[in-house]
């Protein structure tokens, strides 16, 4: 049994081992004692005492070592250290097929891409003299009865602390406590999520700040923080093996998915930036723009109300700022960009496999074997007993068959209600905007030609689309948060089997819910806003009473911008707040009470426990984050070139913010292996052909390129106008149509506004008949020809970019020659050196056999002697 519990340590605040300084510490159990806690719930006190009696005695008899000690700050919490000893490290090495080393290898080496440029590279790279390159070994599953195969030259170091954690994690997980109905009741999850332990961790080996006093101590946990974390080290190359030796391959995949990701982001924000400059610098050249904000173009050309109620007829030439912006925007650059970015992320997804197949070589997951265990929450649930119809034997399921469907019906009409709660959301944005335009219509000054810059820039449609976009904003926070509350809850009712079907289920969910939710009034403005509007004599109502909106003159490609750069924007800020503020105020204030109550030196263990727990689902919120992010770079990317820019930025603060929270601000994560980033990738595969289908149509049909390409491309045309000439000029007025103010309805006519006197008639955005023409009002030819033309740019522009996305996939395979050479000449080797090891000892197995039998030979040859 484990020792009484002690209030003795050794007085080192870094000590990672037990009392007696020999046995290291694997992990951590913590509970708080039932005996000193004023509480009336002494039934409830024993059952969870005994519990935990049952738990502790059967770690015992699975061979670990326990020792107790109570904290220095807290008398009712007590800590039980558990020791994992050789033995029980080197069986459950082979029942987890652990891979360990063989032989130093002398195969890889890792050469650097850039040749002669090493001078330049060097500046980024991490001083290998304070992080040693990790020596290279050749690896294969663990085998006791093969243990003299394996390179050991120190038992205390043969299996490493990350893999120690692991090994004693996977017992944990799996020891037993009670034994109720027949069905056994085990892990440590159940434990600590019904309180009978208050937590459960590994050690970080030492203080982020300074390097132990132990000699013997790597530094790890220090060297991190020193090269990694700290806001000095933003400019630096992540130490990608160390990472992945601390915290396990699956948390050191999602930063060198991120750091990848990152690194291509530099290529498609220098091209954004490059196409942003070309329509800045050229939007003095934009002729439809010039004409717009001409007092003898713009200022003449009366528009007529876009709603029906105190929106007055305005002068074209009040959106001459916003035309001027649009400029930057809708420009040939953007197309060009548009084309980069399909064919940008079809590269980077190619890369990366290439990157992750290279990492599996490397960290040793290219044959995985791991045998997923089922979840202790679905085992708990397993009461009705079926025949299996393989093994023909009873087992133990949670459900019946039509238990599930129903489940199954529940979960999908549950995510179903919540979709429909956001789509709701974006109908209360778009009712807001309709009703709140009319307000600023009447509340603005209404002088066209006013210095007043707030009048200038601030237009009725600008403050709209502002105010809108925030309060979306803020909307989708909200949703956000309760949804993943409700998304928790969802797949847990559904109680998926294993901890990979469990993140799954929840990411599908999740990513559902988050794509509505982020992009929904986003695909809003791009796809639908001015669409549906009919025209001023027959406007089109929503809900039978809101009239609906209408864009600017010169589209809703500069409102799209806007809505991305208020969202992406403001998630990016909030995201990175609740990421550094949350977990470092929460800190501060246990730090506080702690000192407060104490001026002892605090072990490990305990400093530890004060820190935050980042929680299974830790990694699972910042992949998340991050495929949002790539949604707004991928999806709606032609209307916004600089969001390469803002996601790069983003990206590098991401890095190190999550580097400071992991290595300062959160426990050691349990190591977990891992040999890709999971369900995200057919995620991004899936937006990325996306984004080819949503950016072809928002230059299509929400920026005004097309027309202004027809209108170009067709002088000497009487559809088109009546330049001569390849030019833009008299754009405008060919793309406005007229309206006899005497056609308005009666449902508008007795609410005109006539600010700027009487008018016979008025301009509207669209291609139709004027009055008077048979067919007036009705659409005019030059509206189906450039509709034919939208149409057939999105067929050529998806053509184009897909036939180029498959070369590229064709192309470029996902493993390397090189990478693949490597891992075939390894295996080779790892087996032609398991093989002359083994026939090594049948030859002296043999040659022992062959010895004894001559002996013997030699006894019954010889002559008895009488």
């Amino acid at each position: 049994m484990r020792k009484s519990v002690t209030a003795e340590f050794n007085g080192k605040s870094d000590a990672l081992y037990f009392n007696d300084g020999q046995r290291r510490i694997d992990f951590v159990l913590v509970y708080e004692d039932e005996r000193r806690k004023e509480t009336n719930k002494k039934g409830s006190n024993v059952k969870q005492r005994r519990k935990r009696q049952a738990y502790e005695s059967n770690l015992i008899c699975d061979g670990l070592k326990l020792e107790a000690t109570r904290s220095v700050v807290d008398d009712k919490l007590v800590f039980v250290k558990v020791h994992a000893p050789w033995e029980v490290l080197c069986t459950y090495a082979e029942i987890m097929h652990i891979k360990l080393p063989l032989k130093p290898n002398d195969l890889k080496t890792r050469s650097s891409a850039f040749g002669n440029f090493n001078w330049f590279t060097k500046f980024f790279q991490v001083d290998e003299n304070i992080i040693k390159p990790e020596q290279e070994f050749f690896t294969a599953p663990f085998e006791k009865n093969r243990m003299n195969d394996f390179y050991i030259q120190d038992r205390d170091t043969f299996f490493n602390p990350a893999t120690r954690s692991r090994i004693v994690y996977f017992i944990l997980s799996r020891v037993s406590y009670e034994v109720k109905d027949n069905v056994k009741k085990f892990g440590i999850n159940r434990l600590v999520n019904s309180g009978i332990y208050k937590a459960a961790f590994p050690l970080h080996d030492c203080h982020f700040s300074w390097p132990s006093q132990d000699v013997s101590c790597p530094n790890e946990r220090y060297l991190l923080y020193r090269e990694w974390a700290h806001p000095r080290s933003f400019y630096k190359k992540q130490p990608l093996d160390l990472i992945r030796k601390y915290y396990g391959e699956k948390i050191g995949i999602y930063f060198a998915w991120l750091g990848y990701y990152t690194k291509m982001l530099l290529l498609a924000a220098v091209v954004g930036v490059a196409c942003f400059l070309y329509g800045y610098i050229n939007q003095d050249n934009c002729t439809w723009s010039k004409e717009v904000c001409d007092p003898r173009i713009g200022g003449e050309i009366i528009m007529c109300p876009q709603c029906d109620k105190g929106c007055p007829f305005w002068r074209l030439n009040i959106t001459c700022e916003s035309s001027k912006k649009l400029c930057i925007f809708d420009s040939f650059g953007t197309l060009v960009f548009a084309v980069f970015m399909g064919i940008w992320v079809t590269l980077f997804l190619e890369f990366w496999k290439r990157r992750q197949a290279e990492l599996e070589y490397e960290w040793d997951t290219v044959e995985l074997q791991q045998e997923e265990q089922p979840r202790p929450e679905y085992e708990a649930r397993c009461t009705h007993v079926v025949i299996n119809e393989i093994t023909q034997e009873e087992e133990r399921i949670p459900f019946t068959a039509f238990g599930k469907c129903i489940r199954m019906t529940v979960c999908a009409s549950a995510v179903l209600f919540w979709v429909l709660l956001i789509i709701a959301s974006v109908i209360g944005i778009i009712v807001y905007r309709l009703s709140v335009f009319i307000v600023f219509y009447a509340k603005l000054p209404k002088a066209s030609n006013t210095t007043d810059p707030i009048q200038k820039y601030l237009t009725p449609q600008t403050a709209t689309t502002i105010t809108a976009s925030i309060i979306s904003f803020i909307i989708i926070v909200i949703l956000n948060m309760m949804y993943e509350k409700v998304a928790i809850m969802i797949t847990n009712f559904e109680l998926p089997r294993t901890q990979t079907d469990y993140e799954n289920s929840l990411t599908m969910k999740m990513f559902l819910f988050q794509f509505v939710n982020y992009y929904s009034s986003c695909f809003y403005i791009a796809f639908f806003k001015g669409k549906f509007v009919g025209y001023p004599g027959d406007p089109v109502y929503w809900l039978g009473k809101y009239r609906n909106e209408e864009c600017d003159p010169g589209g809703c490609l500069f409102e799209l911008t806007t809505q991305l750069t208020i969202i992406m924007g403001g998630k990016s800020i909030w995201n990175n707040i609740l990421e550094v503020v949350f977990p470092w105020v929460m800190n501060i204030c246990r730090l506080y009470f702690t000192a407060s109550s104490t001026e002892k030196k605090t072990p490990r263990w305990e400093q530890d426990y004060h820190l935050q727990l980042m929680g299974k689902l830790g990694l699972f919120y910042e992949y998340l984050e991050m495929i949002i992010q790539f949604g707004f770079v991928t999806l709606f990317v032609a209307s916004f070139p600089l969001a390469p820019l803002l996601a790069l930025v983003n990206n590098i603060l991401e890095i190190r913010v999550d580097a400071w929270k992991m290595t300062t601000q959160y426990r050691r994560m349990v190591p977990e292996k891992a040999q890709d980033i999971g369900a995200w990738q057919p995620i991004m595969q899936g937006i990325a052909i996306l984004a080819v289908v949503t950016n072809a149509m928002i230059i299509a049909f929400t920026s005004d390129m097309i027309p202004r390409l027809v209108y170009y491309w067709s002088f000497s045309v009487p559809p088109y106008g009546n330049h001569t000439d390849y030019t833009m000029k008299g754009y405008i007025n060919n793309t406005l149509s007229i309206f006899n103010t005497s056609d308005f309805t009666e449902r508008s006519r007795e609410n005109l506004d006539s600010d700027l006197g009487d008018h016979t008639t008025c301009r509207y955005r669209d291609f139709r008949y004027p009055p008077g023409h048979p067919q007036q009002y009705k659409h005019n030819i030059y509206y189906w020809h450039v509709i034919a033309a939208k149409l057939a740019f999105i067929i050529v522009m998806e053509h184009l970019i897909y036939s180029v996305k498959f070369f590229i996939s064709y192309a470029i395979p996902d493993v390397s020659k090189s990478t693949k050479s490597k891992i075939k000449r390894e295996k080779y080797l790892t087996q032609k050196l398991l093989h002359e090891n083994h026939l090594k000892d049948m030859t002296k197995s043999f040659g022992v056999i062959a010895e004894r039998m001559g002996e013997v030979i030699d006894n019954n040859l010889r002559p008895k002697v009488e």
